[in-house]
């Protein structure tokens, strides 16, 4: 009777586990989440919201008005640029895994592989995130907003005298070899090279802000002072357009960081929460040094006060507490006001926009102060147990990413140079870019 109780009990099990597996297996695959898949559609369009129409008209006010429309020209052109080139290559060597490995460093570590070229195997059901909730062409799409917004920012540094032709070929190298490598080693997960020394960077300190910041100074040193400068009064021509696309930045930049979360979840409304603190501080910070430094407060300072802190509170969105972003936001508004101004006159390079006054600085300095309030210590909610060692993590990080982009950038840039020229004639350039490079004019009387 025992072996046959024995024997029945081993054909039930034969029956009932192979349906429990089964039913495990029913449960633990993933189901795409609704309310994660909204919040990440809604965050996506706001960040391709930044760059047209926010930082068209950002940029498009700043300069003079025989410019206006070369600059929102370079923005739209860049986005439809960036975008084909996501989406053929761009992607893959971004997020491609194949061939990493945690702690060994290898060619995969810096440039992944071509295993999405072309989205292979995506396809509408195909899921990812943190827990696999939300659809993978959301994601692919939210990333080229960031690879988009990326290279327009660098427009800023060059604007009013560079060729349109050799600016798009500058773009589309330039992404190639220098904003997707660097967006696989902070980004990609597990052997990417700054993934696996530990760099804090939740929505693009290095990978947006530094890089673009760096490549702008590198090209505005490449190509030379605008004809007149800085003699010559460069006033902007129309200072509502900048402010209204500051506004448009200010407001697309939620999507920036706290979709950065990658679902509608407790970090993205903090990331949200210490995104507004950061920024508004900011813009007090640099509007009352230039209070104080110059006797009366501008327009073009508050809003460029607003995108520096948008930038310094970057990297930090996921991982700081609201009285570490009110800190990163005032030293952002304080330290990038001086930089643009006095630094930059010091120093007689002209960055015409502050590309790398506002950016480049501004991404330094919020990528270093990450490593300071990340820590629990200081009201973060990183896993930073010793300041001194993140700090020194973000240290390597910034400088690994100022250096690699400064060195592929001069080749790039001198590269062109030499095989098709950058610059403008000087004819060219006292005309205005508008009626030279488009036949067009921003405003006819």
């Amino acid at each position: 009777m025992t072996l046959r109780k024995f024997a029945g009990l081993g054909a039930l099990l034969s029956i009932v586990m192979p349906s429990l597996a089964m039913a495990a297996d029913e449960v633990a695959a993933p189901v795409l989440n609704s309310g994660d898949t909204a919040w990440m559609l809604t965050s996506t369009a706001l960040v391709l919201f930044m760059t047209i129409p926010g930082l068209a008209l950002f940029y498009g006010g700043m300069v003079r008005s025989k410019n206006i429309l070369s600059v929102m020209m370079q923005c739209f052109a860049i986005t439809g640029l960036i975008s084909i080139l996501w989406v053929i290559y761009g992607y893959s060597i971004a997020f491609d895994t194949t061939g990493m490995e945690q702690g060994v460093v290898n060619f995969n570590s810096f440039f992944g592989g071509m295993g999405k070229a072309f989205l292979a195997g995506v396809t509408p059901s195909s899921l990812t995130g943190p827990a696999a909730l939300f659809p993978e062409a959301v994601f692919i799409t939210f990333q080229m907003t960031f690879a988009i917004i990326t290279p327009a920012l660098i427009v800023g540094a060059f604007a009013e005298r560079m060729k349109f032709s050799a600016m798009l070929i500058f773009m589309a190298i330039w992404f190639t070899l220098v904003y997707a490598p660097i967006a696989h080693m902070v980004w990609s997960g597990n052997g990417g090279l700054m993934w696996d020394w530990g760099v804090l960077d939740f929505a693009g300190g290095t990978v947006v802000h530094i890089n673009a910041g760096v490549a702008g100074l590198i090209a505005c040193l490449v190509l030379g002072k605008r004809k007149g400068f800085p003699t010559t009064p460069m006033a902007p021509h129309n200072l509502g357009y900048t402010l209204m696309g500051a506004a448009m930045l200010w407001v697309g930049w939620f999507g920036f960081n706290a979709g950065s979360a990658a679902a509608a979840n407790g970090t993205a409304g903090m990331a949200m929460l210490v995104t507004q603190i950061a920024t508004a501080a900011a813009a007090l910070g640099w509007m009352f040094a230039e209070w104080v430094t110059h006797g009366k407060p501008s327009a073009l300072g508050i809003a460029s006060g607003v995108v520096a802190g948008l930038v310094a509170i970057t990297p930090a969105a996921g991982t700081v507490g609201p009285m570490g972003a009110l800190v990163i936001g005032l030293a952002a508004g304080v330290v990038c006001f001086f930089c643009a101004t006095t630094l930059k006159r010091k120093l007689g390079y002209d960055d015409s926009l502050d590309a790398f006054g506002v950016h480049g600085i501004g991404g330094i300095l919020g990528a270093i102060l990450t490593g300071v309030f990340a820590a629990p210590a200081l009201g973060g909610f990183g896993t930073v147990t010793d300041i001194g060692a993140q700090v020194w993590i973000q240290v390597k990080g910034v400088g690994f990413t100022v250096i690699y982009t400064a060195i592929v950038t001069f080749i790039i840039l001198k590269v062109l140079d030499a095989v098709m020229g950058l610059r403008v004639t000087e004819e060219e350039e006292s005309v205005g870019l508008d009626l030279a490079q488009h036949n067009e004019r921003g405003y006819n009387l």
